[in-house]
């Protein structure tokens, strides 16, 4: 992997249940709900942005067989898809990851809004 950081959890692909050249899918360490998955480009590249044109297809590739995988071992009742870019979007680790959030039935009382609940207030409209 390029420039690969020690202080960086992402830039190995240890614990990868898929990969392709360019990026590697793991699941979440802290999963908001069960099957929690990080899509992560080889590279350490700070933001989605940044990436080249070639790892996008390659994280997009990733997303869809993460989604397949998802839904043969887990069976979510739905999902959210979500990158954090910047410190004041609530990113915490300077290397891009895609978030693919398995959602289920019941696991909050109003799922209405979804990705728009990270400004609680503006969830509900």
């Amino acid at each position: 992997m390029s420039n690969p950081s020690l202080s960086c959890p992402f830039c190995h692909s240890d614990g990868a249940v898929l990969s392709n050249d360019l990026a590697h899918a793991r699941y979440d360490r802290h999963p908001v709900t069960a099957g929690h998955l990080l899509i992560i480009p080889n590279r350490h590249v700070a933001s989605y942005f940044e990436t080249s044109d070639a790892e996008k297809l390659a994280l997009l590739s990733l997303l869809d067989e993460a989604y397949a995988l998802l839904e043969r071992e887990y069976r979510p009742d739905g999902y959210n898809v979500g990158i954090n870019i910047g410190a004041a979007a609530g990113q915490s680790i300077p290397h891009v990851h895609l978030h693919l959030i398995p959602r289920y039935t019941g696991d909050v009382a109003a799922p209405r809004g979804g990705v728009r609940g990270v400004i609680p207030t503006r969830q509900s409209y």
